[in-house]
């Protein structure tokens, strides 16, 4: 008897779990749609709510508001479609793979996949920085995160010996910098109209020429 209630209340604690991961994203989701449609500014926690199928409550709860809201739907966008993380399937790439150019085409197809979720949700951050100093500093905290990130990356080129002579680690991260930014991406995929196969081309092209032998 006490092995059927321990199973029955790990499976009630399981379902909940799962329960509120689901409302979550609920959440997340609805909170991007809205930020994108109207704003960060129109949108409110009542519409998020709404929108995601949950009491006001619940999201304050949750999130607490809306600049943490705005972080958790960069970070569901940077994760990209499949369900290992986009950063965890890069560096996986990288930790196997002894080719740099196999290693940048790589990190083109994940951007490929990321860009166009995560772009227009940076590029909202940085228009309406420009009036928030609350979002001012959140666009600090997002350039510092992806400086970061794309240092890890150039790092991994140098321990493998693959930077061309002196392209330093510093340098090759401000590289990988400009060719992951959303404004690269808003100026050829938004206002020039590209696919995002034909960026994702240019910017393996563009960093294995700027930092391969």
């Amino acid at each position: 008897m006490n092995a059927k209630v321990k199973r029955t209340r790990r499976y009630d604690s399981a379902r909940r779990q799962e329960a509120a991961r689901l409302r979550r994203s609920a959440v997340v989701e609805a909170a991007g749609r809205l930020f994108l449609r109207d704003g960060f500014a129109a949108t409110t926690i009542a519409m998020i709510a709404a929108d995601g199928g949950v009491s006001e409550e619940t999201v304050y709860k949750a999130f607490g508001n809306k600049i943490a809201l705005l972080r958790a739907v960069r970070a569901q966008a940077l994760a990209g479609s499949a369900p290992e993380h986009a950063e965890h399937r890069s560096d996986r790439m990288q930790a196997r793979e002894k080719d740099p150019r196999v290693i940048i085409h790589g990190w083109a197809r994940l951007a490929v996949e990321v860009a166009p979720r995560v772009a227009p949700v940076l590029l909202l951050v940085r228009d309406a920085a420009a009036t928030d100093p609350e979002l001012a500093d959140l666009q600090a905290e997002m350039d510092v995160h992806r400086l970061t990130r794309m240092t890890h990356n150039a790092r991994s080129l140098a321990k493998g010996r693959h930077l061309r002579s002196g392209i330093t680690v510093a340098a090759a991260a401000d590289v990988l910098w400009t060719y992951s930014s959303p404004e690269l991406y808003e100026l050829l995929v938004v206002r020039r109209g590209w696919s995002v196969e034909r960026y994702g081309r240019f910017i393996a092209d563009g960093m294995i020429a700027a930092l391969l032998a």
